[in-house]
């Protein structure tokens, strides 16, 4: 599994060779498509990176990876401290909520990253592998223990490199995942330690091991970052096998529908360079374009719900009607406190974590706490308490919501776009735990272990009922965790097996955030890798390569 190039532990001559061969093999590859491969995995984020990697391992297998966005080869991308930059620009697909009454008729943004790595080259970096509860509800939905913690741990075994203090029975080392504990660049993140500790959250060595499998705690944050550049997962599992010839990655390729003959699918249609092609596959198609573009996808090529697919004249190919629906995402709303100066930047607004739980009857943790030395509000409560630059911010995230969201077609073709309805905030359970979330955020960061860095609470402040209610409603924003729209299950509303193979289709997977029958406890992509790994293994065993 250990892979110099994967790991980078080669001088910068190596690397520039290296990549100057990618760049070569890669310009022939991309300039002679071929009419088929054996597989074609769409979309090179958190999980398709890793499939694509997996498969080309095999020689004798031909994979081609699509991804709609651009090169990842900027400095927005590869700079750790530019992570923010990507939002709203050519590479963030740039969806928007449709207004919201639970949140005040707001329409809220919903980044994702449409670059090579997706979302992996455009997020905070943090590394959260999800509660031990969360893979063993996986593993009960889907009826098969391949999905259960205790195997979902073998797998974060084996494929991190972590750079923390040894910890055999939780952390791997020399796989492809560079993981570390974030650098302590000012003192506000071991502060917040301090301040968990004082009303009551117990504190652990790091965030993903024993802490993930009891009743929360307080860390020092893991981070995907590396001596201030990202270590996107397209980087660390694809990018060292692009010199080989049976891996083709072609850029700006936006899949536009599946091809199909009966209930097989055979290939892709895609837009290219102007241009509509059509590639097949000689055994499977993997869809790995996130939460919002993999059921739209299906939805376009006549899988989905047939009365959505009749209403605008698809051909129906299965009735599933469970695409599209059981959206879920983290909501997050943010405390602020003006510091008396200026605190040093991170690489990746993101020192401290803690997950506990609103309700202690809850056999989960359902809230999140984040601390960043920076102001992170809304577009409205910016406006409304306009916190000054010097600012930092104790991140409150909801990581179990109850409310659920869908999405709709709004016309036939690829580029009609789609309707989104998150729903944030509109089950009642939600709001309860958006009140106790704040609460505890404030009651840390008006600790005394805070106290030396706080001039002044510069948000919410002391509001209370009908008023704190208003605020939540005013200060959510998505943690751009949009994931479970093509949960995987065995009811009705299920859109894949636990095998990930989409119900009544040939030659068909789903290996993303969209499997996911409930979001995981905290940030998703270290949970798409695991997606993305099941699914190799999977497609390996199946097709005996």
């Amino acid at each position: 599994m250990a892979n110099s190039k994967v790991n980078s532990h080669f001088d910068n001559d190596d690397q520039k060779d290296f990549a100057k061969r990618v760049r070569l093999n890669q310009q022939k590859l991309t300039a002679q498509l071929k009419p088929h491969y054996d597989f074609i995995v769409c979309g090179s984020g958190s999980s398709g990176s890793v499939v694509a990697r997996r498969l080309a391992e095999n020689p004798n297998v031909s994979v081609l990876l699509l991804e709609a966005g651009g090169t990842d080869e900027v400095s927005n991308v590869m700079d750790a401290i530019q992570w923010s930059t990507n939002l709203g620009s050519e590479r963030d697909w740039g969806f928007v909520d449709q207004p919201n009454p639970s949140l005040n008729g707001r329409s809220i943004p919903l980044n994702m990253g449409k670059v090579l790595g997706g979302g992996s080259s455009v997020n905070v970096m943090a590394w959260s592998r999800g509660h031990k509860n969360d893979w063993d509800f996986f593993a009960s939905e889907a009826n098969d223990p391949a999905w259960n913690y205790e195997s979902v741990l073998n797998i974060y075994r084996r494929i991190e490199d972590w750079q923390g203090a040894p910890d055999p029975k939780y952390r791997g080392s020399g796989g492809p995942v560079y993981v570390q504990p974030a650098p302590i660049s000012n003192p506000i993140f071991p502060a917040m330690l301090e301040g968990a500790r004082a009303v009551g959250i117990p504190t652990f060595e790091n965030p993903n091991g024993r802490m993930q499998e009891g009743q929360g705690g307080c860390s020092i944050q893991d981070i995907t970052s590396r001596e201030g550049k990202r270590q996107s997962i397209f980087r660390s599992y694809t990018f060292p096998y692009m010199d080989r010839s049976n891996l083709t990655v072609l850029t700006d390729a936006m899949v536009t529908r599946l091809t199909m003959e009966g209930m097989r699918t055979t290939g892709v249609e895609i837009a290219h360079n102007g241009l509509v092609h059509r590639i097949g596959a000689v055994l499977e198609v993997v869809l790995s374009l996130g939460a919002i573009n993999t059921p739209k996808l299906l939805k376009q090529s006549g899988i989905g719900d047939e009365t959505e697919l009749q209403r605008f004249g698809i051909p129906r190919v299965q009735h599933l009607p469970g695409v599209g629906q059981n959206l879920q995402d983290h909501f997050m709303i943010s405390s602020i406190w003006e510091s008396e100066q200026p605190l040093a930047p991170s690489e990746t607004a993101n020192g401290a974590v803690s997950f506990w739980k609103s309700n202690s009857s809850l056999d989960t943790p359902d809230i999140q706490q984040l601390i960043a030395e920076a102001p992170i509000p809304s577009a409205e409560t910016a406006a409304r308490f306009n916190p000054p630059a010097n600012s930092w911010t104790i991140a409150g995230v909801g990581v179990s919501p109850k409310s659920r969201g869908q999405l709709r077609l709004t016309g036939p073709n690829p580029l009609d776009s789609i309707q989104i309805e998150a729903n944030m905030l509109s089950h009642p359970d939600d709001m309860k735990a958006a009140i106790a979330c704040v609460e505890l955020c404030r009651e840390i960061g008006n600790s005394r272990a805070l106290k030396p860095y706080a001039k002044r609470e510069v948000m919410p402040g002391n509001l209370k009922a009908a008023e704190l209610e208003n605020f939540v409603r005013d200060a959510t924003i998505t943690t751009w965790h949009q994931t479970c729209t093509a949960k995987m299950g065995r009811d009705s509303m299920s859109v894949v097996d636990a095998n990930l193979k989409v119900y009544g289709i040939e030659n068909l997977r789903i290996a993303d955030g969209s499997i996911m029958p409930r979001v995981t406890t905290g940030n998703t992509m270290a949970p798409c890798v695991i997606i993305g790994e099941r699914a190799g293994e999977i497609l390996r065993a199946e097709h005996k390569i």
